[in-house]
């Protein structure tokens, strides 16, 4: 037995729950276990789980194949394509025909919605902390201007199919072991639509549909990460039938900056000093994604000390809440020194350091 959990359980929602209950559910409980701002133990596994039931209960075909027969509707089993796997092929329309003489036979004439698609983009530091607009191009299925989605050359060219009658059905009858039974399928003539067209249209060869390229502008979100998408609605694959197109999915990959480290929403940037600068204090420009800021350094700061500019880090993708960036200062240690300069730093290195607690801890292991 399947040891995954109930998909409604899984959303905490009731088996008759609408559409719009199911997207509630989902928006819901995404955010809670995304594992980006999520606190939860395994939110990522508990994310992963969310997105699973959310495919499967989003899509009436799939829900209603999961309602039939649970779990195993999308396993390797392959219920959900009419067969019980292992090289079999068996309809559970025709086991049922077999025994009680009759079926229900999907017709293939419903509208459906397309596949979704996914499609990677590659964006700058800059352009995920500000936003900006891209174009990509993509593939659009729209509705054929010359035959309005009849598929027909003219409407007098479509007509009721001559097999099923335009019912999409038909019933075969044949000799079994269990005598004569009837199993009731699709129509081989029109192929469940129901219809024929006897001449097709010229532009679209009979699929109703019209396929060209298009470039569209896509509006990059200030606050972005790397694993982040977000969806072109209608640019995916096209539907079945008549149905709506698929959604595309932009994915995003922000490239590396050579001086700020994103952590979150926060930004880490090294700042060099001196030791002059370090010892005696000073003011110092740093660079910031929304300009320079001058920033005091105290006398005496120790390396690796860190400062925090408010404001200055990047704004949350869903809250807008601007993030800070963090100053750590680096003391760089002079490498060529001037006859001038040794001598002075020779005189630094007679400095009574007495009553640091660093310098006494260390002195206090010292063998005499």
């Amino acid at each position: 037995m399947s040891d995954k959990r109930d998909y409604y359980d899984v959303l905490g929602i009731e088996k008759a729950a609408d559409d719009a209950s199911i997207k509630k559910a989902y928006r819901t409980l995404a955010k809670k276990f995304h594992p980006d701002v999520s606190t939860e133990d395994n939110a990522e596994s508990k994310f992963k789980e969310v997105q699973e039931a959310y495919e499967v209960l989003s899509d009436s075909q799939k829900r209603s194949q999961y309602d039939r027969f649970g779990h195993q509707a999308n396993n390797g089993a392959g219920f959900s394509q009419g067969g019980f796997g292992g090289g079999f092929d068996f309809d559970i329309n025709d086991i049922f025909s077999s025994f009680f003489g009759g079926g229900q036979a999907q017709r293939t004439n419903q509208r459906r919605k397309g596949q979704d698609m996914q499609r990677r983009m590659n964006i700058s530091f800059e352009e995920a902390v500000f936003g900006a607009k891209k174009k990509v191009k993509v593939t659009v299925h729209e509705e054929c201007h010359t035959c309005h989605g009849t598929g027909a050359h003219s409407r007098n060219d479509v007509k009721t199919c001559s097999q099923c009658n335009g019912k999409g059905t038909v019933v075969v009858e044949q000799q079994s072991l269990f005598g004569r039974t009837r199993t009731q399928t699709a129509c081989p003539r029109c192929r469940g639509k129901g219809k024929e067209i006897t001449k097709k249209c010229v532009t679209c060869n009979g699929e109703g549909i019209e396929t060209h390229n298009k470039e569209v502008e896509v509006k990059v979100p200030a606050g972005i990460d790397t694993g982040q998408q977000i969806r072109l609605e209608g640019y995916g694959n096209k539907g079945y039938n008549g149905g709506p197109s698929g959604d595309l999915y932009i994915l995003f990959n922000v490239k590396a900056h050579e001086l700020y480290e994103r952590h979150g929403d926060d930004i880490v940037v090294e700042a060099p000093l001196t030791f002059t600068q370090a010892a005696l204090g000073d003011t110092i420009k740093i660079p910031t994604p929304h300009g320079d800021v001058k920033l005091k350094i105290p006398a005496g700061t120790q390396n690796g000390t860190t400062f925090r500019l408010r404001s200055k880090g990047i704004p949350n993708v869903r809250s807008k809440r601007q993030g800070d960036q963090h100053v750590v200062i680096n003391i760089v240690t002079p490498k060529k020194l001037t006859r001038q300069q040794a001598k002075l730093f020779d005189q630094l290195a007679k400095t009574d350091l007495s009553g640091d607690s660093i310098f006494d801890k260390f002195k206090k292991f010292l063998r005499k």
